[in-house]
């Protein structure tokens, strides 16, 4: 289908003339057309209007690690920030993936299956059951990263982040650099104030 340009005016003449290029009945006169035309108009303008932005709405500060972080750096910027998941980067500051307390809890040794109380005799010195994990950023991290750009809307974000069952995405540019971050928090935000 030809693209239509963003503002058209059209005649009496070109509806006569669409209708006849149909080929077919249409039980519709030129005047119920022109109501119809209008209507959608207003209703895609103010799809348009109601329309928020990614870059509207992220955060700009971005907490993020270097790809080879190790465990600690990492435990520390999770912990002091009380954030639950960041962003990892290349020395260009490409996004190529997210660590989470998860993947810290893995590095550490400490595997899916094991129990509430298996972490609790750790904390108190105890081995873990089984051998530990990577220290290796790389190895744990989710990559590659599920990412969004700056000129998304934050409607098709949040469906992301429901279907993927993620908490955040990292905002990238062209080259895939970190620009930002969009979280649930960010977008629970936007839907408080609308």
């Amino acid at each position: 289908m030809d693209e239509m340009p963003k503002h058209c005016e059209f005649s009496d003449e070109d509806l006569g003339a669409a209708l006849k290029e149909m080929k077919t009945y249409v039980d519709i006169t030129e005047d119920d057309l022109k109501k119809i035309y209008a209507i959608a108009l207003r209703h895609a303008a103010q799809r348009i209007a109601r329309r928020v932005m990614v870059r509207d709405v992220m955060t700009r500060n971005v907490i993020h690690v270097r790809d080879d972080a190790d465990i600690t750096e990492v435990s520390k910027l999770l912990s002091e920030n009380r954030i639950s998941g960041l962003p990892v980067v290349d020395g260009d500051d490409r996004v190529i993936g997210v660590v989470t307390e998860a993947d810290v809890l893995s590095m550490a040794g400490m595997k899916k299956e094991h129990a509430f109380r298996d972490i609790l005799r750790h904390i108190l010195g105890e081995p873990l059951p089984g051998r530990a994990g990577s220290k290796r950023l790389r190895d744990v991290m989710s990559s590659p990263a599920i990412t969004t750009g700056p000129e998304s809307d934050i409607r098709d974000v949040a469906l992301t982040i429901d279907e993927k069952r993620i908490k955040r995405l990292p905002v990238v540019d062209e080259q895939g650099r970190l620009i930002g971050l969009i979280s649930r928090a960010d977008i629970v935000r936007v839907i408080g104030t609308k």
